[in-house]
């Protein structure tokens, strides 16, 4: 006979662990490549040190000069706050009821909810990658009952819950809504409940996922910026905090590409192991190779992701990627740092599965507390402006 206590049993023993290693190896080929770590996080912070420069207790001399003066490594402190990512399963309890004496409708009902429940974090998860923290997912353009055109949808799907917030950042009367459905070639999305209008929703106004603005993991999106602060941490003092940045790249070609990473080789160290873009760039890449009649070589990676190759260094293209953009990267300058793997949020009793007050409907989280920490930024080098095929 199925209970919430066999439920619950089910969500710790049998569930935790094959949905924590599927959200972080499959969630998109980047997070794999990514070491995950429990180390450097001090309460709700994560304070890594970096090292930057070289050491300067380095010179020459004569035999009966002075040798050169000690000039040890110089470091520096990252800190960031371990960002709260949540997800939540929910489950009636006339469901729970209707399969309490069908094991297999029950598991049924569990392995549904779960699978949602994983597309949902992946989702989310690998579009936190490539953003900014702000978890903007695009900006109102024009409003039209209960449409709404945004400067781009690429973040967006259907079934996500968002919030509107004004230019300056504050939430408008418009939050807790459902996409009902999205118009990616018109850039329109279509949300539930009662008309909206440029009065409720000024033009300008931004959308994100619901309660997540501001609160998302330090993307790429942040990292690949000139100016402001990072880790704690000012740009304009601290210039190994910039990344290499080219725009209007146009046409790309494998001397362009080379062009970045011999500057990375030469002016930082660095060792460029993963290339990320969008679609259209990689298929504008495989065009420009079977134009000059080279061959397209692939290789496999961890997770069971295809990719091209450039010498050797994977060539992926991701759904979050921006348009026209390439990304070069050394991994091992990444490390997602988390106080502990996906785990379920447990009440006083131990229990996973709980009622919502006032609802027959009983509900279970999954949380991670973690950041993305990138120790060197000028190692890193996006292009951008590229044209697309």
């Amino acid at each position: 006979m199925v209970t919430l206590t066999s439920a619950d049993k089910a969500l710790k023993t049998l569930y935790l662990g094959v949905v924590a290693e599927q959200l972080n190896t499959e969630v998109n080929p980047f997070l794999a490549k990514i070491k995950q770590s429990t180390a450097d996080v001090w309460g709700k912070e994560v304070r890594r040190l970096a090292q930057y420069g070289i050491n300067g207790g380095i010179g020459a001399g004569t035999e009966s000069g002075n040798l050169p003066a000690a000039a040890s490594n110089n470091y520096e402190q990252l800190v960031s706050t371990l960002k709260n990512l949540y997800g939540t399963i929910e489950i009636s309890d006339k469901a729970i009821r209707a399969s309490e004496h069908d094991t297999g409708a029950f598991v049924n009902l569990l392995n549904a909810e779960m699978e949602g429940l994983v597309k949902a974090a992946s989702y989310n998860f690998g579009r936190m990658l490539f953003g900014d923290g702000t978890g903007i997912l695009g900006m109102v353009t024009a409003v039209s009952g209960n449409t709404i055109t945004l400067n781009s949808v690429k973040n967006v799907i259907e079934g996500m819950v968002v919030d509107f917030m004004d230019s300056l950042g504050d939430p408008t009367a418009i939050v807790g809504r459902r996409v009902v459905s999205v118009d990616r070639q018109n850039k329109t999305v279509t949300i539930d409940g009662v008309s909206v209008n440029t009065t409720t929703l000024p033009l300008g106004s931004n959308m994100s996922v619901q309660n997540s603005y501001g609160h998302e993991i330090t993307g790429l999106g942040s990292i690949f910026k000139t100016s402001g602060a990072i880790y704690g941490l000012n740009r304009n003092t601290h210039k190994w905090l910039i990344p290499y940045m080219k725009s209007d790249v146009g046409e790309i070609t494998e001397n362009k590409i080379q062009s970045a990473i011999d500057y990375l080789e030469e002016n930082t160290g660095s060792k460029v192991n993963f290339i990320i873009c969008s679609s259209g760039v990689r298929r504008a890449f495989q065009e420009h190779l079977s134009t000059y009649k080279r061959n397209v070589d692939v290789m496999d990676l961890k997770g069971g992701y295809k990719a091209i190759s450039y010498n050797g260094i994977p060539i992926i293209s991701d759904r979050f990627c921006p348009d026209g953009t390439m990304y070069l990267l050394n991994t091992d300058d990444f490390v997602l740092h988390q106080l502990c793997d996906w785990q379920w949020l447990e009440g006083e009793n131990g229990k996973v599965i709980k009622q919502v007050a006032g609802k027959p409907v009983y509900t279970a989280t999954l949380v991670k507390y973690a950041d993305l920490i990138c120790t060197r930024p000028c190692g890193q080098a996006r292009l951008t402006g590229i044209t697309e095929a």
